[in-house]
């Protein structure tokens, strides 16, 4: 290495520009064989870096985000799930509804891929640069409850409720909350109005929602009225795809309304 080289590469250390440190050299030799100009070459290597920041802040918006999986919204097999609204669903890939703080609702039976859609969302705002936090109800009550017993609810609220721009809960109702539990979700709620964006999944239709929440209707309601103010609900009726090879294979019987 001379020591022209070598001054680059400690210039590209000490202004914290690694991408350009590797490859300046071969874009030197690609931009001398092309005649290109100054300003041409200039443009690649700092585009080059752009990227490199890009897809270094994607990989820890990953890393911190919580999916238990990457799902695609391609992936999601509408021809079996005939009850899912596609053209709603394909408006929310856009993703204009995390900009204007707006909630998705859910709803649908266990199996018809609820969560599958709700991770391919998160996944594809953290592809775009947007924090994101995906967490079960049942494990927020976890760690809402042991963040109050600590005293350190406050911080606990916002470093992972308020601070991602989208929150994302799945299966509220699969597991019931006690009172204090159902108190602390709708701080968690309350917190967000109108700050910023909730998703949420459930099997229970919104009449049996105080069943989730200690049988609390007047908590339930404030709830419900917060969370879809601003709100788009998806409705999906169907057959569960995890049964759906069974099923096929004669494990788990066909019912009647199944055959048509």
């Amino acid at each position: 290495m001379n020591l022209q080289m070598e001054r680059i590469g400690q210039a590209c250390d000490t202004l914290k520009l690694p991408a350009i440190a590797r490859e300046w050299s071969a874009i030197a030799d690609r931009a001398a064989g092309q005649e290109m100009s100054f300003a041409a070459f200039l443009e690649d290597i700092l585009q080059l870096e752009v990227n490199a920041r890009r897809q270094r802040t994607r990989d820890m918006l990953l890393q911190t985000a919580g999916l238990p999986a990457i799902k695609h919204f391609d992936d999601y097999d509408f021809r079996f799930a005939t009850g899912a609204p596609r053209k709603q669903l394909q408006e929310l890939t856009s993703l204009a509804f995390i900009e204007r703080a707006e909630n998705i609702v859910l709803l649908g039976p266990s199996g018809v891929g609820k969560s599958h859609l709700a991770i391919s969302l998160a996944y594809q705002a953290i592809t775009r640069g947007t924090k994101v936090r995906f967490i079960s109800a049942a494990e927020l009550m976890l760690q809402l409850g042991i963040a109050k017993k600590q005293e350190r609810l406050e911080a606990y609220l916002k470093r992972s409720i308020l601070s991602p721009k989208l929150l994302v809960i799945d299966e509220i109702g699969y597991l019931p909350f006690g009172r204090a539990e159902a108190n602390l979700f709708f701080n968690v709620i309350a917190k967000r109005y109108e700050q910023g964006s909730v998703m949420v999944t459930s099997n229970l239709p919104f009449s049996q929602w105080a069943t989730a929440f200690a049988d609390d209707q007047t908590l339930t309601a404030a709830l419900l009225d917060r969370l879809l103010h601003h709100a788009h609900i998806v409705q999906i009726s169907g057959n569960s795809y995890r049964l759906k090879g069974k099923k096929t294979a004669g494990i788990v019987p066909i019912t009647d309304l199944e055959k048509g």
